[in-house]
Formats: C-alpha cells, structure tokens, sequence
C-alpha cells in the first residue's frame, strides 16, 4: 500500500476519500484500482486486473458482462468507496469495438447505480495529461508516474491496473481542484478538468514512504 501527499480533500468515512478506478476492456483485462486521500497523503488500497478466460466468454454471449458485473459488485461491497472513476468510451475506436466497450461499461455503471455509487468518467487523454502532464503518455510512462506518485515498491502491473489507478489519482485531483475554487459538483466540471490540464499535477503531490501491499493479482474466471 503506497502513500504520498495529496492536498485539499476530506470527505468520506473518518476523513477519507476512497475512489474506485476502472479501466474497462472491450476484449482483454478490465483493470482496477482503490484509492484513498485525507487531505494529506494518497495511499493505494488494492488493484489488479480481472481476466475473462476464453473458455467462458464462449458460454454464452453475456457470460463476460455477467463476470465484470460480479466483480465489481464484490470491490463496492468490500471497499465501499465513496466515487468510482471509470474511462470514457474512445471516438476513435471502430464500431464494433466501441460497442463492446460500451457493454463491458454499461454492466459496471449498473454495479455502480445498485450500490448508488456516483460515477465520473474521463476520457484517456484527460487522465494522462493529470498523471504525467501531457495526453499523449505510453503504458510504460503512465505505469511509472503512478507509481512515483503512489510511492509504490514496484511498478503497477498489468498495465490496465496502473491506467485503474490513475483514473483514481486523476478523480482525486479533479475534486481538489473543485473544492479548492468552491465550485459545484458537476455543473462546471468541463472548466474544472481544462484547469487541471494546464495546470498539470498539484505540487503538494510528493511521492514518499514506500508501499507495503503485496504484489498485484490478476483475477481470472474460468
């Protein structure tokens, strides 16, 4: 569990925010991510990616959605976090793909609106010019900024962890940023995240301290 310095948010139990992170996958690994802030550090809780086996995603056509579904029903129940972050859908994927995407995200935000959970989405280049200060980071770039920024022993794998994690961070840092100005909850979200991009990451970020979670897991259904 890795921690660093994350100023100007307090909500939640006990002072805390704990925000779930999901990068949904059309076809391969849907990463997850826990993250939580009190107004001072941002620590990691848990993360990992859960892998649909191929054999199951032949079962029937809803097997995988059922699966996604189950999963991230079971991270709300056990961490109960007070926002989920999840990843828009790309404009520039083709239709098929963008469909399948648009079903893997339809099952998580029902998991979402069962638990009531508020949900924010983000688009890719959003959370990387948050993360790493530019929209056009690699995996590898985006794996270790959230990284240094979580103070993580090890580099967040698989990838579709670290993008979980850093919709995470990426939330965090919008809802500073919110609260810092008093502005509202959703009315001027689009001006709240075109100030965060300019403005990159909060200098009260500091990576520090050392994560102390044991090794990600995949989760695979068979």
């Amino acid at each position: 569990m890795g921690e660093a310095t994350f100023t100007g948010i307090s909500s939640g139990k006990n002072g805390w925010m704990r925000v779930l992170g999901i990068d949904p996958a059309a076809a391969g690994p849907s990463g997850f991510g826990i993250v939580e802030s009190d107004g001072r550090r941002c620590r990691t809780l848990h993360y990992g990616a859960l892998k649909v086996a191929p054999k199951r995603r032949g079962e029937c056509a809803g097997a995988a959605l059922q699966d996604v579904h189950k999963h991230v029903c079971g991270l709300i129940e056990k961490f109960s976090p007070d926002a989920m972050a999840i990843e828009s859908v790309f404009t520039s994927l083709n239709m098929r793909t963008a469909l399948k995407l648009a079903e893997v995200r339809g099952v998580i935000l029902l998991a979402a609106a069962q638990h009531g959970v508020v949900v924010y989405s983000y688009a890719p280049r959003e959370v990387k010019a948050s993360v790493t200060g530019h929209g056009h980071a690699d995996k590898r770039q985006m794996q270790l900024m959230v990284r240094a920024l979580l103070s993580m022993n090890e580099t967040p794998e698989p990838s579709d962890a670290a993008d979980a994690l850093a919709l995470a961070l990426c939330h965090l840092q919008v809802e500073q940023a919110r609260r810092r100005f008093g502005l509202p909850d959703q009315d001027s979200s689009m001006k709240l995240r075109a100030a965060v991009r300019s403005a990159g990451l909060p200098r009260e970020i500091q990576p520090r301290g050392a994560t102390r979670g044991g090794l990600p897991r995949i989760v695979s259904t068979r």
